[in-house]
């Protein structure tokens, strides 16, 4: 484990339009999309913090770093060796680990009150004039400021799973982001290798709005029996050349995900987002997409 420098600043980044990815990143939370992250900021030059809750977290957040940086060597991505690529990589424990970060991205679970808390407590430890970021799909980025200081530079950096395949990232902004940081964030997507497209925030922003539309009706069609969950897939990849088709990704995104984002939308949006109950009742079943093993499709060992 390396050591925190907890209490430590860093001088505040440029974020005017013109400065460059700040050379000391960090992400708070090393799971699939926090370790996704890293790499990503990684690859693009960075030296990277990965804070997590306790070390044992921590250390499954480097181990899943250094796979996939070892697997970008192997494809021929890399600038410079894994090795080297890695040793601007650290990991430890708590918010404070991230005080030297110019920039640091949320990364926990998609829940308002446990990304409150944890925002809040980067807060206090980044140094005035630091980028605090959100990688959310759907909360919105003006209630996640209320529990930051007034002067904290905030915006949503909502990243896509699986972050290193992914070529898109959403860069959201409330009414307290200054426009010169969406400037910046557009560059730093860009430097990550990725394309940036900027919206408001608003229940479900773009991609989330309408990417669960066409998978809430995906999950409707399956419910009524139109089709197969293969079928229904296969007639948006070939039909509509989406690269895969919505059942499929919801197995990818997780059920339990797709259902949490479902109820916000409901509430903020109306009857329109309800989850059927077919997604309700394979989540309560345990039937969550790949990281379970079986969703729409099954992913156990052996199958497609």
């Amino acid at each position: 484990m390396n050591a925190s420098t907890a209490g430590t600043t860093a001088p505040a980044p440029a974020w005017n339009g013109s400065g460059g990815l700040p050379a000391q990143c960090g992400v708070l939370g090393g799971g699939r999309m926090g370790s996704g992250i890293a790499h990503a900021l990684l690859l693009a030059g960075a030296a990277v913090r990965v804070a997590e809750s306790e070390d044992g977290r921590a250390e499954e957040a480097r181990a899943a770093v250094e796979r996939a940086v070892r697997a970008s060597e192997q494809r021929g991505v890399l600038t410079g060796s894994a090795t080297e690529v890695l040793q601007r990589l650290e990991v430890g424990v708590g918010a404070r680990f991230l005080a030297p970060c110019g920039l640091a991205v949320e990364a926990v679970p998609e829940d308002p009150a446990l990304k409150a808390r944890v925002l809040a407590e980067l807060d206090d430890a980044l140094a005035p004039g630091a980028v605090l970021a959100t990688n959310t799909s759907s909360i919105s980025i003006a209630e996640l400021a209320a529990a930051l200081g007034p002067d904290r530079p905030f915006l949503g950096l909502h990243f896509f799973n699986p972050v290193p395949a992914s070529a898109l990232v959403e860069v959201v902004h409330a009414p307290s982001t200054p426009p010169g940081l969406v400037e910046s964030a557009r560059g730093w997507v860009g430097e990550l290798g990725k394309t940036a497209v900027v919206v408001r925030d608003a229940p479900g922003f773009a991609s989330s709005r309408l990417g669960l539309a066409l998978g809430l009706e995906a999950v409707r069609m399956v419910e009524e029996g139109v089709a197969a969950p293969e079928d229904i897939d296969a007639a948006m990849v070939l039909g509509y050349r989406h690269p895969i088709g919505p059942l499929r990704l919801t197995d990818l995104v997780g059920l339990d995900v797709r259902l949490g984002i479902a109820e916000h939308l409901e509430r903020t949006l109306g009857p329109r987002f309800a989850p059927p109950q077919l997604l309700r009742d394979k989540v309560a079943r345990g039937e969550l997409g790949r990281k379970s093993g079986r969703g729409f499709y099954s992913w156990e060992e052996g199958s497609r």
